[in-house]
């Protein structure tokens, strides 16, 4: 298969690149950095490097990148500084999603194609009642009004959940919604949920390696796939979620 992931110079981005080429998969990735990309993958010969800025190209560029692509996945995020989190693009997240998929749709390939996006535990799925107590509520509430990016996270899953939907023909979707996150080596044992198990006020814990590893398995098995796609499945690593 034939994957495009950006965001892939980010701390998970590039272990779930690793992932795929550790699997035989070919892989096409648009950074803005290619210095930043790891060392043991950037001369890899499945993987191809675009450099560029997603948001900066082209719709016939993003029409180009996508064709061909089994799976399209975004593991962007706003960087931890000042600019990044309350400079432009204010909405990264949520734009890219929404250019992919228009790009995907344009392609209209016969086969649908997967997109994967990296979301945050602390994001409801309102397809769902999930429902949280009032001082989870007020965190969210300070986290709209104080951190940009957290609103970007809410408004990209929302337009899979209510622009792409369920019975698309032409991208099936999954949101994954990380607990926090901490590094590891090794992968290990994760628990899966349709919704999460705790209070971000007292979250559990998944590392990035597994969290490449889980989008990873998404990509390349369909009983895994059909499983969560059109869900927003909350992952933790075991015996952190309860």
């Amino acid at each position: 298969m034939t994957i495009l992931v950006v965001g892939a110079t980010g701390a998970t981005g590039v272990r779930l690149v690793k992932e795929l080429l550790n699997r035989d998969q070919i892989v096409k990735v648009i950074v803005r950095s290619p210095e930043k990309l790891n060392d043991a993958i950037k001369n890899h010969e499945r993987l191809s490097v675009i450099c560029a800025s997603v948001l900066d190209l082209s719709d016939e560029e993003i029409k180009q990148h996508v064709a061909g692509c089994n799976a399209v996945v975004s593991c962007l995020g706003h960087n931890v500084t000042l600019k990044g989190i309350y400079g432009k693009p204010r909405l990264l997240v949520t734009e890219t999603t929404k250019r992919l998929c228009s790009a995907i749709k344009t392609n209209k390939s016969e086969i649908s194609t997967k997109y994967i996006l990296m979301n945050t535990v602390a994001n409801r799925n309102r397809d769902l009642n999930e429902t949280i107590s009032f001082a989870q509520k007020c965190v969210i509430g300070l986290l709209r009004v104080l951190l940009p990016p957290h609103v970007d996270n809410e408004k990209a899953a929302d337009y899979l959940r209510t622009e792409i939907g369920q019975k698309d023909n032409t991208i099936e979707w999954v949101a994954v919604r990380p607990s926090a996150l901490i590094d590891e080596e090794s992968p290990s044992d994760i628990e899966i949920y349709p919704s999460p198990m705790r209070s971000i006020l007292k979250d559990g814990q998944i590392s990035r390696i597994n969290v490449g590893h889980f989008m990873a398995d998404l990509i390349t098995n369909n009983d895994i796939w059909n499983k969560w796609k059109g869900q927003m499945p909350a992952i933790y690593n075991r015996g952190t979620a309860s």
